[in-house]
């Protein structure tokens, strides 16, 4: 289904001098002829029917029939400049050339497509045809089968089940992207990263010179380490180990995150336990979703947190080299 604008001009109004509305707009050109006819509502009801772009709460429709945009038009709601697709305020030269609200201020009020002075001019046409439309989500492809109205869809999509997980190896700034599995062989083959089958394990945490962490500020990690991926229940599951600093006093810190979403890994449990020396510290928690960033996680301390001080004590010997095992096992709550 293509969607067309006719615009009812009366020749009678022209006036000399004035630039021409439609010149140079396929927008105008291409639909004059055509059937099919759009009203301009006053601006406050465009508003009314865009208000919803923002709004959380916005119910995706599963209809079955997808209203189908053509790639010219697709065209036409993509703004010139930034080459992305615009929301209102949708702005427009005298000419009839548009570009988003973003960019408008960036090119210092000259469109940037015939030069003419941009003015304060809304393009409520195009603004009220985007309102109509219900658009498939970008992830389709990887299973999302919601369609959402088009002021509406990127919100959606920033939110989206389907969208894909950054790497969760925090050890560098690292940017690949993309499913579980893809993300399972990236850790395994660029970062190293020892994987493991079975819902125990057993790591060691060694280091010669534990008290280089003295030195470390409030956002230097001195150490990071993604121990270990476990493949259990038919999911994965990161290790992490941490050195930082909380306020003044160094500290270690060990939690397990879940390879998926949030409302997956709440279905399960996991305890840590480190010791030595005659004592023990046990931690038990839910694996936090690799959607929360390893930042997140470490500054809402949830998971098994040692003092320095009380490692060396774990570590044994002379305190002068960190000697850490920390046990743990996952479960699946029934």
């Amino acid at each position: 289904m293509k969607i067309y604008l006719h615009l009812h001009n009366n020749p009678n109004q022209a006036e000399a001098g004035t630039p021409n509305m439609a010149s140079g707009n396929p927008l105008f050109e291409d639909t004059t002829s055509k059937a099919g006819v759009v009203e301009l509502d006053p601006p406050h009801q465009v508003e009314e029917l865009c208000q919803g772009m923002n709004d959380p709460n916005s119910q995706p429709s599963m209809k079955p029939n997808i209203t189908v945009v053509s790639s010219n038009f697709r065209e036409l709601l993509e703004c010139p400049v930034c080459l992305n697709a615009m929301y209102p305020p949708i702005h427009q030269c005298c000419n009839g050339h548009t570009l988003c609200c973003t960019c408008k201020p960036k090119v210092h009020n000259r469109c940037p497509t015939c030069r003419y002075e941009l003015g304060n001019i809304r393009c409520l046409a195009l603004e009220k045809v985007a309102a109509s439309l219900q658009l498939a989500c970008k992830y389709q492809s990887s299973g999302c089968q919601a369609i959402y109205p088009y002021y509406s869809k990127l919100n959606h999509e920033s939110q989206c089940g389907y969208r894909p997980y950054n790497c969760p190896y925090a050890g560098s700034e690292c940017t690949i992207v993309g499913d579980i599995p893809h993300l399972v062989t990236h850790l395994r083959q660029d970062h190293k990263v020892d994987m493991h089958n079975g819902s125990s394990f057993n790591h060691r945490y060694v280091k010669s010179n534990p008290h280089e962490v003295e030195n470390a500020t409030p956002v230097l990690d001195l150490v990071f380490h993604f121990a270990q991926v476990f493949s259990c229940f038919g999911q994965y599951f990161g290790l992490h180990f941490e050195a930082y600093q909380l306020t003044s006093a160094p500290v270690y810190i060990a939690f397990l995150r879940f390879m998926g979403d949030d409302v997956e890994a709440k279905s399960y449990n996991y305890s840590l336990e480190v010791g030595g020396n005659g004592r023990k510290m046990i931690w038990q928690g839910v694996p936090r979703s690799i959607r929360d960033s390893h930042n997140k996680v470490r500054d809402s301390f949830d998971g098994l947190i040692i003092h320095r001080s009380m490692a060396l004590f774990f570590s044994g010997g002379d305190r002068k080299e960190l000697k850490l095992r920390v046990t743990g096992r996952i479960w699946k709550d029934k």
